[in-house]
């Protein structure tokens, strides 16, 4: 028989919140290592925090609570509050119950320089890579390195002559003035965002430049788990430059054990970088440009350079990972030291949900 629409709601219920959840949800393996980093972080955050005074928000359910915005695409913390009020899968994956109020979200600018910076992100980013290695899924000998541009917060009509001789908009223009960039050239030489000072004009392909900064990654060629993240300004040779900076910070101590290849788009073709490499003791298997290549022909003839070109691409998955699902398709911070800690944040949640599959029992 059809069952009645009742509108009355119950007044109590007895459920507990863990019942709710399904034993095989992605989330459970995913809280699970989560929990295990930021137990073992509880040190550094006793050290960011005063001893005495009213009690704050734990910044362990802050993190997870940012853990969230990433894996779910939520656009703002404003709705990420939203979510977190009603959504009950979101409830427990934070630690909160079902009757615990819920913070503002102004919380998170509130603590964002204390507790959202780059060392305590770097530190959870290495914890979730310190459980990859605990699980044998790292490996130690194969990497590949690539770089990606992220837009700024800052629009053209931010940008000023580091001269001065451009006039400022005028306060009866509002908060979107107009300006007439016709006739004007506009380089990183010449002009400056007054909004993101860090922000600078790039490019990777013929069309128009935008306000930017340049993401550089380090994976390893088993399973595509990034190992190292470093995001610096958008210029001409960062992803060299950074590239040498993330395998000398992740291989020096493992160098005089084994050869390290290293796996590279046409970009990295560069006698500087090459060379570089072979210095620190490295083989460089970079995709060799069709003309002027630096890549030496004895290495390009191995059969570990194809694979090495084959695995590399792995690496693209995580680009597109953090600029699709997570927040990096379009940074809502300004300056570099805040978005190096979101970078980090949102590589740390791609490596959990790596990770979460990897571990999965096998149905």
């Amino acid at each position: 028989m059809r069952g009645l629409d009742h509108k009355q709601s119950s007044l109590f219920s007895y459920t507990h919140i863990e019942d709710r959840i399904a034993p095989d949800h992605p989330l459970r393996r995913i809280k699970v290592m989560a929990d295990m980093v930021l137990h073992s972080m509880s040190p550094t955050f006793d050290s960011l925090y005063a001893e005495g005074g009213r009690p704050s928000i734990a910044p362990e359910r802050l993190l997870r609570a940012l853990l969230l915005q990433c894996l779910f695409s939520i656009r703002s913390e404003r709705a990420l509050i939203e979510h977190l009020d009603f959504n009950m899968l979101f409830r427990w994956f934070v630690g909160l119950s079902m009757d615990e109020p819920v913070w503002d979200h102004s919380s998170f600018s509130a603590n964002r320089d204390r507790l959202l910076k780059e060392s305590v992100m770097r530190e959870f980013f290495g914890g979730v890579v310190g459980i990859a290695e605990w699980a044998a899924l790292i490996s130690d000998e194969h990497f590949s390195v690539d770089g990606s541009l992220l837009r700024a917060w800052a629009s053209h009509k931010s940008l000023a002559a580091r001269d001065g001789s451009d006039e400022p908009p005028g306060p009866d223009q509002g908060r979107n003035p107009e300006v007439d960039f016709r006739g004007k050239k506009r380089t990183n030489k010449t002009h400056v965002s007054r909004t993101d000072p860090d922000a600078l004009l790039a490019t990777k392909n013929t069309g128009v430049a935008y306000l930017s900064y340049t993401t550089h990654t380090l994976s390893e060629n088993r399973h595509g788990l990034i190992v190292d993240v470093h995001t610096t300004q958008a210029t001409g040779t960062a992803e060299r430059e950074a590239a040498k900076v993330m395998l000398e910070r992740r291989t020096a101590p493992r160098k005089a054990d084994r050869s390290i290849t290293v796996g590279a788009d046409r970009g990295y073709d560069v006698a500087e970088f090459i060379q570089a490499l072979q210095d620190m003791g490295m083989v460089p298997h970079v995709a060799a440009k069709t003309q002027g290549s630096a890549v030496p022909e004895a290495i390009k003839d191995t059969e570990g350079y194809a694979v090495s070109l084959r695995r590399r691409k792995m690496i693209e998955e995580a680009f597109g990972w953090v600029k699709e699902i997570g927040t990096l398709g379009r940074v809502m911070l300004r300056g570099l030291d805040r978005i190096r800690g979101e970078v980090l944040l949102n590589f740390a949640a791609y490596n959990l949900v790596r990770l979460g599959n990897l571990l999965a029992p096998s149905r």
